[in-house]
């Protein structure tokens, strides 16, 4: 049973506390059905996470209760607690979840009432897929790089270039895009637009095959006429839009990561307590024990920081960049430190195909790259310091 003492910290209520116990619930009645077929019908079990979730009204903690959610804007606590959740029972479900807030967040922060109302119930009830369109392939980190362009042709706009490291690429129902608008230079000139799927000109030109099962595409944007009516926020706003998008879920992405970490320790120590040798237990060894104290630490500290930031951004400060920024990399790094002590303590056992700890392994990975590598949020947090420092 993983720790839940953390739930009884100043940063949480009442509502949140029933709904971690609520959710861990049914994910582990659901979760493991769910996820049976996940290396024969990736999109399939991806679909059907996300339309489970629905059906639950877990989806509804994704977008503001305009659009069928629960509160009245995005409360950054109830989705940590949901991704932190669902990424200990499987990686697979708190990616299915997590896809439809980032992918329709800059509606639910920006978007007009008729898009809300086009896109965000749906997405709330679990019908609707939405993914999140940044990256290119020579602007991940450096996004005022981009090449996407957009230009204005009447009552709409045409969009041409190409997006890759979607996530939701090739199963989604719509697109947040970011794409070049030339109202001004470098980061400025962006603007943010909804495509839908089977918008013509839009196509899925490569799906990309990662190291733990995730669908991941390349987009391609050839003459696709995009409706006025779809642009996201004012023109040029695009950079600002998708900054403060991930404002909400770079601490999420903490969260998963101290999900996925507390299971690797849960695992853990379960192992060490039962696995015989020199005639004791793995756990009697003093070497054990320590590696055992740096995981709970790292478990700890992992959530005292996402914690706090998402406490900061519901009842505090509009922006929490810096917070965000210090939740995700220790949270990430943490926990890749910590599952790899895992798999060490299950010698053998732990980079066998199908155990958790070795499946943690792999999910772990790309936590510390996508919304921001672990770099960039170094990068972010000393510029923050240095200028609160005059």
């Amino acid at each position: 049973m993983a720790d839940q003492t953390f739930l009884q910290w100043p940063f949480l209520e009442d509502h949140h506390r029933e709904l971690a116990s609520l959710l861990d619930t049914w994910a582990a009645g659901h979760v493991p059905e769910l996820v049976t077929d996940e290396h024969e019908d990736l999109d399939g079990t991806c679909i059907g996470i996300v339309r489970a979730l629905g059906e639950a009204g877990f989806t509804r903690y994704a977008v503001p209760a305009a659009c069928g959610g629960v509160h009245e804007k995005i409360d950054v606590r109830s989705l940590c607690l949901i991704r932190e959740t669902l990424a200990r029972h499987h990686a697979l479900a708190d990616f299915a979840f997590a896809m439809q807030g980032l992918g329709s967040g800059p509606i639910s922060l920006f978007g007009t009432e008729a898009q809300q109302a086009q896109f965000l119930d749906d997405v709330s009830a679990g019908k609707k897929l939405a993914a999140f369109a940044l990256s290119e392939p020579n602007a991940g980190s450096d996004v005022a790089a981009m090449t996407t362009s957009a230009v204005r042709e009447g009552d709409g706009y045409v969009l041409n270039g190409e997006k890759t490291w979607i996530s939701n690429g090739g199963i989604a129902d719509f697109y947040t895009v970011f794409a070049r608008t030339d109202d001004a230079p470098g980061a400025k000139g962006i603007s943010c637009f909804i495509v839908e799927a089977d918008n013509p000109g839009l196509a899925i030109s490569e799906r990309i095959d990662l190291v733990a099962p995730h669908p991941l595409a390349t987009l391609q944007f050839k003459d696709c006429v995009v409706p006025a009516a779809h642009r996201v926020g004012a023109s040029g706003r695009g950079f600002a839009i998708a900054m403060a998008t991930l404002d909400v879920f770079r601490s999420t992405v903490g969260a998963a990561a101290l999900g996925m970490a507390r299971r690797a320790l849960d695992e853990t120590l379960e192992y060490v307590a039962r696995r015989e040798l020199f005639g004791g237990v793995l756990a009697d060894l003093q070497l054990v024990q320590a590696k055992i104290s740096d995981m709970a630490v790292a478990v700890d500290a992992s959530a005292l920081l996402v914690y706090r930031s998402a406490w900061t951004k519901d009842c505090v400060a509009e922006r929490v960049t810096r917070e965000a920024a210090m939740a995700k990399l220790f949270s990430t790094e943490a926990a890749q430190q910590v599952i790899d002590a895992a798999v060490q303590l299950h010698g053998g056992n732990g980079v066998r195909r199908g155990n958790v700890v070795e499946a943690l392994y792999r999910d772990v990975r790309a936590l510390r790259i996508y919304e921001g590598a672990s770099e960039v949020q170094q990068t972010i947090i000393a510029r923050q310091a240095l200028a609160g420092a005059g």
